[in-house]
């Protein structure tokens, strides 16, 4: 196979996760305080960078694979959105990037969100898929409490130190990187809610320019594939 196949084919391979991560973008381009996903191409050769600088003895790696393009890693936009007002007393929005509200799972764990979009269940403020709703003492909040946006509890921590556990929540990569705030007096605004950071026009173009990559490399691959076949029916097989 032509050494070229390998390195279009991983770039179109690159360019289906492309496309997986736009969509999703835009499938949430109205959930509450949603934040974008996006992905950074890289070589092999960064790899072997690292390794080396990490004490590792790379392996030989032949020109091609050396080359290949790659998903160097996945990432999060932690970008604030912008904030609506809602009239609600029961939706939050926080005005601060990298802050998260804490929830306490079904299984009793601590995850976070920027979803505010809180509710009254059984007297308890719970999340809008029925978390409960944690104060700075990690203890569930009642939703007849006074003054209750000051008892919602609030962590400070970088995007990065976080993953998407599905329902618009995070799990914490490293508890130490977790910062709780005391006071929350000036993180919070009642009666909003953060939309997405996800801007429809940008991730469109950028799913049409996905889908252009992709259909340039397959062209390409096609060309070869014919370019191939034309020569052998010209020089012939070897016997």
């Amino acid at each position: 196979m032509n050494k070229a196949v390998h390195q279009l084919s991983a770039s179109m391979i690159n360019q289906f996760n492309r496309l997986d991560k736009i969509s999703h973008n835009l499938a949430n381009v109205n959930t509450t305080g949603f934040k974008q996903e996006g992905v950074v191409e890289g070589t092999f050769n960064n790899y072997l960078k690292e390794a080396s600088e990490k004490g590792f003895t790379p392996t030989a790696i032949d020109s091609v694979t050396n080359t290949m393009p790659k998903l160097y890693e996945n990432y999060i936009d932690g970008s604030t959105g912008a904030i609506v007002q809602t009239g609600n007393t029961l939706d939050f929005a926080l005005k601060n990037k990298d802050t998260f509200f804490k929830l306490k799972d079904p299984n009793g764990d601590i995850v976070y969100t920027r979803d505010g979009t809180f509710h009254n269940l059984d007297n308890k403020l719970v999340s809008k898929n029925g978390y409960e709703v944690l104060n700075a003492q990690n203890e569930p909040i009642a939703a007849d409490s006074e003054n209750i946006a000051l008892q919602l509890g609030i962590v400070k921590t970088p995007i990065s130190n976080l993953e998407k556990m599905g329902d618009n929540n995070y799990i914490a990569k490293n508890d130490f990187l977790l910062d709780n705030v005391a006071i929350n007096d000036g993180f919070i605004v009642q009666g909003a809610l953060e939309k997405s950071n996800v801007n429809s026009v940008t991730s469109m173009i950028a799913l049409i320019d996905a889908h252009r990559r992709m259909g340039q490399s397959q062209k390409v691959i096609e060309g070869m594939s014919q370019l191939s076949e034309s020569l052998v029916d010209k020089v012939g097989r070897p016997t």
